[in-house]
């Protein structure tokens, strides 16, 4: 055969591959779904993720929102005089900061296995949310260092459903090649609560003396209201399953049932395994410690995100300035957060966009730990949240991704990695203590960033190895996929 023959006979393989994929995505469509051609399939995919997408991430971003404000309103109030009023030493004040994380710690992973297991999964995040904002609310009202301690361990407490439970419901709608992006919108409500937190508070803060309240009591009061009402509305309207969800037909929800099985090779069952199975699962799992230890890692480099205001603020800028220059570095990582997660999903990969955003982690922390130059020390502030964040949410995907199924192990594995990866936020706030270099804080953050790239690399060739197992029709026992999802052909992203 000549070459010119041999290349048609290949492309003619390749065309029978593809028509062969094609008939087999069609066999298994809803009853519902068959009498739609491939463009329509096509477009009605389209439409009924945007319906889906118009939901869900604005009302969960918001949430993140004022996640973020509640819990990062401390750092606010520092420089509002909180210490002063409450008569607090600099380690007092650390401590304030650094117990909220206990709380939220000890409270995720029973809070994920229950989430995991409820028929209303919105209700009871979205209770969450009005719970943080009762607490932040009354936080207004304390008196001393005990006070605020009680408060902040509460907030922490009653905040750890939010993430790792947002996390797990936006799991239970998109599939591995959706899930990067909307998990970067997710997360971009941190980043604007970061971002504009501080712009608000600038305002909030105004009210300094009104009724005789301090700035910073009203800036607790009126952000705890606010997450309160936004709540109630939210928790109306948010669906509680893919089966039943508000403005849409039964077309569109069996093309999500459809394009939620086809990649994950099976359905979410809540009765295949109980809570305790599935938690010991994913404690068995190796790929739960790789990615934890990747997180971690990450993780550690991303605490400076608690002091940023404090860190700015030792350039030299007054507390308006320091607000304002808080800004521009967060608005950065929304964008790069969004074109990685986009990125991520329509390449089907995940190492690269973990591991290369790492490399400017490195880079963002050599910089900051060398030089106190204004201009040199502020750009790599403006670099390290695009890198570590970006690199995270293609993280929480590539775990979400990997340790799918049974769903009450998804759930475990998710709170059980963020549980972990949160503690560095309780001893990091020791290390931001040698007022302007912290040469300790930015040294530990460059190390980190240098583990979770090595670790991030072992993750990858530990998932390749397991698909060449399973290519070559090897059992991975209790670590691999379920029996359903191999028998269907899953495969890890890598």
């Amino acid at each position: 055969m000549s070459v010119d023959e041999n290349k048609i006979a290949t492309q003619h393989v390749e065309d029978f591959d593809k028509i062969q994929s094609v008939q087999q995505d069609f066999e298994d469509l809803p009853e519902s779904l068959r009498e739609l051609s491939p463009q329509e399939l096509k477009k009605m995919g389209k439409w009924t993720t945007l319906k889906l997408d118009l939901i869900i991430m604005p009302a969960l971003t918001t949430l993140y929102i004022l996640n973020y404000l509640d819990r990062q309103n401390i750092a606010a109030s520092k420089l509002a005089n909180i210490m002063v009023d409450l008569d607090m030493s600099v380690q007092q004040y650390n401590t304030c900061v650094s117990i909220l994380f206990v709380g939220y710690i000890l409270m995720q992973i029973p809070s994920n296995l229950v989430l995991s297991k409820i028929k209303w999964p919105a209700v009871w995040i979205c209770s969450a949310v009005v719970g943080w904002g009762a607490v932040s609310a009354a936080t207004a009202a304390v008196s001393s260092f005990g006070g605020l301690l009680a408060c902040r361990f509460m907030l922490g407490f009653v905040e750890a459903v939010f993430f790792p439970g947002a996390f797990f419901y936006l799991s239970m709608f998109y599939n591995r090649k959706q899930i990067a992006l909307r998990t970067a919108i997710l997360y971009s409500g941190s980043q604007l609560g970061n971002a504009f937190g501080t712009l608000l508070a600038i305002g909030i803060l105004e009210l300094d003396g009104y009724h005789g309240l301090e700035g910073w009591r009203w800036l607790f009061l009126i952000e705890g209201v606010l997450t309160i009402g936004i709540a109630l509305i939210f928790v109306i309207y948010l669906p509680n399953s893919n089966k039943k969800i508000w403005t849409f037909s039964q077309q569109q929800r069996d093309w999500l049932k459809w394009n939620y099985e086809r990649d994950q090779k099976q359905l979410d069952e809540s009765t295949e395994v109980t809570a305790l199975q599935g938690f010991m699962l994913a404690v068995r799992d190796p790929k739960t410690w790789l990615m934890c230890l990747t997180l971690y890692a990450t993780y550690t480099a991303a605490a400076v995100n608690n002091f940023f205001p404090t860190v700015v603020g030792g350039l030299g800028f007054g507390r308006n300035m320091t607000y304002i220059l808080t800004a521009p570095p967060f608005l950065l990582c929304v964008v790069a957060m969004l074109c990685n997660g986009f990125h991520s999903d329509k390449m089907g990969e995940r190492y690269l966009h973990v591991a290369l955003p790492l490399t400017i982690t490195v880079l963002a922390n050599i910089i900051a730990v060398s030089t106190l130059n204004i201009g040199a020390r502020y750009f790599s502030m403006c670099i390290m949240p695009l890198s570590f964040y970006s690199s995270a949410i293609c993280q929480l995907s590539w775990i979400s991704g990997s340790l799918s199924q049974p769903a009450v192990k998804r759930a475990a594995a998710i709170a059980i990695i963020n549980a972990i990866c949160n503690t560095p936020n309780i001893w990091t706030s020791y290390l931001y203590y040698d007022s302007p270099r912290y040469v300790a804080a930015f040294a530990v953050n460059l190390g980190a960033a240098v583990v979770a790239f090595m670790s991030a690399t072992a993750t990858f060739l530990y998932l390749r190895r397991q698909n060449q197992k399973m290519d070559q029709g090897k059992a991975l026992g209790r670590s691999g996929p379920t029996p359903v999802q191999q028998a269907n052909g899953f495969r890890y992203m890598l």
